[in-house]
């Protein structure tokens, strides 16, 4: 049984998660020598350069197991995950992947759980993360993951802009859809979207958390036909309605970077692409808030795991902590790419105090704004949400009956994924 649920996992969990480091093709072989470490990851893109330095820095301080960096597009990974774990051949012995999979690993039997190897790494411990990136690794007293970063959904806005349209919007720290309204009523005389509508999966989660939603009741049952995801969708609706946003069809990111936008909800990773505009002068903040009383910044983490493999050796186990606990100590490389590492100590660097994406988690109270969705079925969730917003939105769906499709659809697939 335990092969049927693998490969039926293979073909239901693959859900791609469009973060940075998710595109192009893959490097690498998946053989291991005797003292190597063999390292899957989805950094892809530009940020696979970055763990790349990582990875290297390690290698010259002459471990007895080096480590193999193979980088693979994500879908690519996440098919191959299941039919190696199953088959027992070519098993990573270390492995990126994202917190909202880890339940679900979990739940099928799949990870190596890591409670007995902290003891000889004392440093490995909640109180040098973020607790966010930390707390995800943790499931039924076992700890599965450890976290590499936290990576959030907030918002860019042009400050020239800003300042022009809604000069006192920042005061407290703190941008409202109230204040973005306001803002956009006056900036689309000048023909100037408000904000542009990106990736609507985050951007309706985010305030779908913020108006006492989620996407779950007990960690079972799916909740997306409420009351708080109709509001969600009718705000955003009435954004779009009343001109605020871009137009169905515009890309929000050029918008933005041709100053012909207020406000660009995206990705921290996304700074790259934003720093390439020319004359922007831009700033970094919280995502939109509906209220400035409970600010909710969609998250999620790169984690690290050991699939279950009886060959991997003790010797290379004892080498994938040391690798880790090098990596809690040398993540500025990985802060360069636009992300937000978990681990405390590098949060300590000045170098890293200066980077754009620093502010959120610059204090406890900043940390506890970030919000992942760990729910075991978000794969079938984000696959209805990703179906669901965009059309809401622009008018092409019935709010109602979208929400109503959704909720049914992620509750036949979690029974279809049960049953087998």
């Amino acid at each position: 049984m335990r092969k049927i649920s693998l490969l039926i996992f293979s073909m239901l969990f693959v859900v791609t998660l469009v973060l940075s480091g998710c595109s192009s093709s893959s490097s690498g072989s998946q053989s291991s020598s005797k003292n190597e470490i063999v390292f899957w990851n989805p950094f892809t893109g530009p940020d696979g350069e970055n763990m790349k330095q990582i990875v290297e820095a390690y290698n010259k301080t002459n471990p007895e197991f080096k480590v193999k960096n193979v980088s693979m597009v994500e879908a690519d990974m996440y098919t191959k995950i299941p039919t190696v774990v199953n088959s027992g051949k070519g098993i990573p012995n270390l492995t990126i992947v994202h917190a909202e999979r880890i339940k679900q690993f979990v739940d099928n039997g799949m990870l190596t759980k890591f409670d007995d190897l902290l003891a000889d790494y004392p440093e490995l411990k909640a109180e040098n993360y973020v607790p966010a990136g930390w707390n995800i690794g943790e499931i039924d007293g076992s700890r599965y993951s450890l976290p590499l970063d936290v990576h959030s959904f907030v918002m860019y806005y042009n400050k020239d802009l800003l300042e022009k349209y809604a000069p006192n919007a920042l005061d407290d720290n703190v941008i409202t859809f109230d204040e973005i309204r306001e803002a956009g009523e006056k900036s689309k005389k000048d023909k100037i979207a408000g904000i542009g509508i990106t990736w609507t999966r985050p951007i309706f989660l985010s305030i779908y958390n913020q108006l006492g939603g989620d996407i779950t009741s007990d960690g079972e049952t799916p909740t997306l036909e409420t009351p708080e995801a109709k509001e969600a969708l009718q705000l955003l609706k009435g954004l779009v309605d009343d001109k605020i946003t871009n137009k169905d069809g515009e890309d929000p990111g050029q918008l933005f970077k041709s100053g012909k936008a207020i406000f660009y909800p995206e990705g921290i990773w996304m700074q790259n692409s934003v720093k390439e505009a020319k004359n922007l002068n831009w700033g970094l903040t919280s995502f939109p808030q509906v209220s400035p009383d409970k600010i909710v910044n969609w998250t999620s983490s790169h984690q690290f795991v050991m699939f279950n493999d009886e060959n991997r050796s003790e010797e290379n186990t004892k080498g994938i902590m040391a690798f880790l606990d090098f990596v809690r100590e040398n993540s500025l490389p990985w802060a360069k790419a636009g992300q937000n590492p978990a681990a405390l100590e590098t949060l300590e660097n000045p170098e890293y105090k200066e980077l754009p994406q620093a502010f959120l988690i610059e204090n406890p109270e900043m940390q506890q704004t970030l919000k992942i969705f760990d729910y075991k079925y978000n794969g079938f969730v984000v696959e209805e949400v990703d179906k669901l917003v965009g059309d809401a939105i622009f008018g092409k769906l019935d709010i109602d009956k979208g929400l109503k499709a959704a909720q049914k659809a992620v509750e036949d697939k979690i029974k279809t994924n049960n049953k087998k």
